[in-house]
């Protein structure tokens, strides 16, 4: 238990510049604070006290703006940053190493029994604001931007953005090799959109080229 305790303040130190003492980091740490009362509630959950489980998390939720359902599956090395407005859903899985920024909501998309929230592999980032919806199964080392909503299976190694979530890198450049590296660049993500009007840009110049050859062509001809 101590071990874990330790890594979990470690990680703080690991993924967060702001973070300059142990003190600090136990007194002003929301994120922290709701992982370790998951801990609590989730045993608590599978020993059958399920009220007293789901009363304990929203107490938490209440100090920490963090709601974990007890139910959820939590692995080791998870980094909340900030933590506001998080929601992760009962039968939710979290792997090691992930990272999850404010406002982002692991959820379901209905009424249906069952596995109906998402699970994350090891490795994953999900911006702020990101939603993750349904029993979709999200690769290890996945980046998903800020404000995206993802409604499918995301293989591994990619980066989504967007409504809905699309991939758009795959094995790109920036893909980390290390298993338990973990990439908080969040801000540096491609923009699906703007790619699209620079390929339309370069299709309008391409006609404009080819209209301008066709009406010289039609100058010649007229003055022969």
């Amino acid at each position: 238990m101590f071990k874990q305790l330790r890594r979990d303040i470690q990680v703080v130190f690991e993924r967060d510049p702001a973070a300059r003492t142990v003190i600090e980091v136990l007194l002003n740490y929301p994120g922290l604070h709701a992982i370790w009362i998951h801990r609590l509630t989730h045993q608590m959950y599978l020993l059958g006290f399920r009220t007293l489980a789901r009363l304990l998390s929203q107490i938490a939720r209440f100090f920490t703006q963090v709601e974990i359902h007890p139910g959820a599956t939590i692995g080791e090395g998870l980094f909340i940053d900030h933590g506001c407005g998080i929601v992760i859903g009962e039968t939710a899985i979290v792997g090691d190493d992930v990272t999850l920024f404010q406002g982002v909501t692991l959820g379901g998309t209905g009424k249906e029994k069952g596995k109906r929230h998402p699970t994350l592999d090891d490795g994953v980032m999900v911006s702020s604001g990101a939603r993750v919806l349904g029993n979709i199964h999200i690769g290890e080392n996945v980046k998903i931007g800020a404000g995206s909503v993802v409604l499918q299976d995301v293989p591994a190694n990619s980066t989504v953005v967007g409504i809905p979530g699309r991939v758009v890198k795959q094995d790109g450049n920036r893909v980390p090799t290390d298993k338990h590296h973990v990439d908080l660049e969040h801000n540096r993500l491609p923009d699906p959109v703007c790619e699209c009007l620079k390929d339309l840009r370069a299709r309008l110049d391409a006609v404009q080229v080819r209209l301008e050859e066709m009406e010289e062509k039609a100058n010649e001809h007229q003055d022969l």
